[in-house]
C-alpha cells in the first residue's frame, strides 16, 4: 500500500516572507511523516505561484525528509534553505526493524567513494564512512543516495538494500500523471465544495484506501477547482471527476474563513488512515 500527498506549487503563495514559508512546507513534511505518506508530489499550479513556487516547495520537503546527519554533505549551502532552522524534527520511525539507532535499522546513506571489485564507502551517520559491497544490480554512483540496513553496530555489520529508509520521497510531476500511476489507489480530491465527510460516509470510505490512497490538496484561496477551472457545484456529486473517485469537504463548518493546506493536510489525513 502506498500513501501520496499531492501539493501545489503555489502552497506558499500567500506567505509573508521566506521564513513562513519554510516553516508552512515543514508542516506539510511533518503531517506526511505523522501519518506515514510514502511520497509527497508537487504538481505545478504556474496561474498561482509567486515568490516562492514549487522549486523552493520540493527543496524544502526533499531536505526535511533527508536524515539530519546527511543534511550538510547532501545539500551545502542553498538559497532555499536559508531557514531550514525552523523546520520541525521529523523523527521518521523505521517501517520495519527497530529503532533507527538499533540494530536491524533502516538509514539514509551517500555514497562518498566508489572503489574496485563494487565496493563502496558510505555515509550513513555513524562515526565514520563504512565499506559495503554495492549488489550487482545496483548501478551506484559517487554521491548517489543509498539505503543501508545495519544488523550490528559493535562490530559493524551492514548492507545496501533496495528497501525504502523511513520517512517518503519527493518529486514534482504534473496532477494527471500523479494520479494516473499505478499504485495511486483510492484518489481523494480535498474541497470546502466537496461532500462533507462524516462518520457515517468515513465508514463507507473504510477499506478503500488498502491497495493505496493519494490525497490531492488546494492552496489558500484557491482550491482544487479554480487550479483545474472546474464548477465548484459539480464536485460535490458522486461521479467521478478529473481523475478523482471522490471529493471531500474534510473540516465541515470551518471557524476560519481559509483552512491553511498545512492543516488541511493533518485534517485529511488523521480521519482517512484510521485502520477499520
Amino acid at each position: 500500500m502506498t500513501r501520496s500527498v499531492l501539493v501545489p506549487s503555489s502552497l506558499c503563495r500567500e506567505a509573508a516572507d521566506k521564513r513562513e514559508a519554510t516553516h508552512k512546507v515543514g508542516l506539510v513534511a511533518r503531517a506526511a511523516t505523522v501519518f506515514r505518506v510514502d511520497r509527497v508530489t508537487v504538481f505545478p499550479d504556474l496561474d498561482g505561484d509567486r515568490r516562492w513556487g514549487g522549486g523552493f516547495v520540493s527543496t524544502v520537503l526533499a531536505y526535511a525528509a533527508t536524515a539530519p546527519y546527511l543534511r550538510k554533505e547532501a545539500w551545502g549551502t542553498r538559497d532555499e534553505l536559508e531557514y531550514a532552522g525552523v523546520l520541525p524534527p521529523l523523527r521518521a520511525a523505521a517501517r520495519t526493524g527497530s529503532e533507527s539507532n538499533g540494530s536491524g535499522s533502516l538509514r539514509q546513506g551517500i555514497v562518498t567513494e566508489v572503489g574496485p571489485d563494487g565496493r563502496v564507502r558510505v555515509n550513513c551517520g555513524l562515526q565514520h564512512p563504512i565499506s559495503l559491497v554495492a549488489p550487482p544490480e545496483m548501478a551506484v554512483d559517487e554521491g548517489e543516495r543509498v539505503t543501508v540496513r545495519i544488523s550490528s553496530r559493535e562490530p559493524v555489520r551492514a548492507r545496501i538494500t533496495d528497501e525504502s529508509p523511513p520517512g517518503f520521497a519527493v518529486e514534482r510531476a504534473d496532477l494527471s500523471a500523479a494520479l494516473g500511476r499505478e499504485d495511486a489507489g483510492f484518489r481523494v480530491a480535498t474541497s470546502r465544495h466537496g461532500e462533507v465527510l462524516t462518520t457515517e460516509r468515513l465508514g463507507t470510505l473504510a477499506g478503500r484506501a488498502d491497495d493505496g490512497l493519494t490525497v490531492a490538496f488546494g492552496a489558500p484561496e484557491r482550491g482544487l477547482p479554480a487550479m483545474l477551472d472546474i464548477d465548484t457545484a459539480s464536485v460535490a456529486s458522486d461521479s467521478p471527476h478529473e481523475g478523482f473517485d471522490c471529493w471531500l469537504n474534510t473540516v465541515p463548518k470551518q471557524g476560519s474563513e481559509v483552512v491553511r493546506t498545512e492543516e488541511a493536510v493533518f485534517a485529511t489525513l488523521a480521519p482517512l488512515t484510521l485502520p477499520q
